[in-house]
């Protein structure tokens, strides 16, 4: 029990740092509420689920080449600038809207996956932390238990999201609508800037 709480507790640690992630959660919720905020959590979950599994079956290693590497920071940049973009250019509808649950869910699921599927620091997590983590937990335990144990990081992650969701829809019904605009835009803005971070270092790998 206190081994599947202390993996649960790393995957909370995880997902707690201010990350893109989050602060698209944080604009999904304030936007459309809690269903649209925990949809982009789990739309990053399924996506480390796929990693999670690359890493298992040892197929990460595949995306450590240079050239991957290039290829994910590109992508990565483009789809935080463009969702940043977005949420600065929806901010007035953000706060004429409130109440409102307009937008597609299967649009918020498709961000939060993108955006961690695309996330070379996500990768960099699941082949140096998991990576390690896997290979001690298989040279100790049975499979059954490796897979409980990989479970209960995952079930922590999930819970972080769930209060990211609680937290951005809570917000938006305590906040004006000057405010929720105000955050809408702060959040986009959070986007661009790990959006340009990924782009500088595409830039690096590129021309460095």
């Amino acid at each position: 029990m206190n081994l599947l709480i202390s993996h649960m507790l790393l995957g909370l640690s995880l997902a707690a740092p201010i990350g893109p992630i989050n602060a698209a959660q944080m604009e999904r919720g304030i936007r459309s509420g809690f269903f649209h905020a925990w949809l982009v959590g789990l739309g990053a979950l399924c996506a480390d689920g796929i990693f999670m599994l690359l890493v298992f079956f040892g197929v990460i290693h595949f995306l450590g080449i240079p050239f991957m590497q290039t290829l994910l920071w590109v992508f990565g940049f483009f789809v935080l600038t463009f969702l940043g973009v977005e949420s600065i250019l929806n901010a007035r509808q953000t706060a004429l809207r409130q109440g409102q649950q307009k937008e597609a869910a299967v649009k918020s699921f498709a961000a939060g996956f993108f955006m961690s599927l695309f996330n070379p620091l996500s990768i960099l997590f699941w082949l140096g932390i998991y990576g390690s983590m896997l290979a001690d937990m298989i040279a100790k335990y049975e499979a059954r238990e490796v897979l409980l144990y990989s479970a209960a990081v995952l079930a922590g992650i999930m819970l972080w999201d769930v209060f990211m969701a609680v937290l951005a829809s809570s917000f938006r019904h305590l906040l004006t609508a000057r405010l929720l605009a105000a955050i809408s835009i702060a959040s986009g803005l959070s986007l661009i800037g790990f959006g340009a971070y990924f782009g500088l270092e595409a830039y690096h790998a590129l021309f460095g």
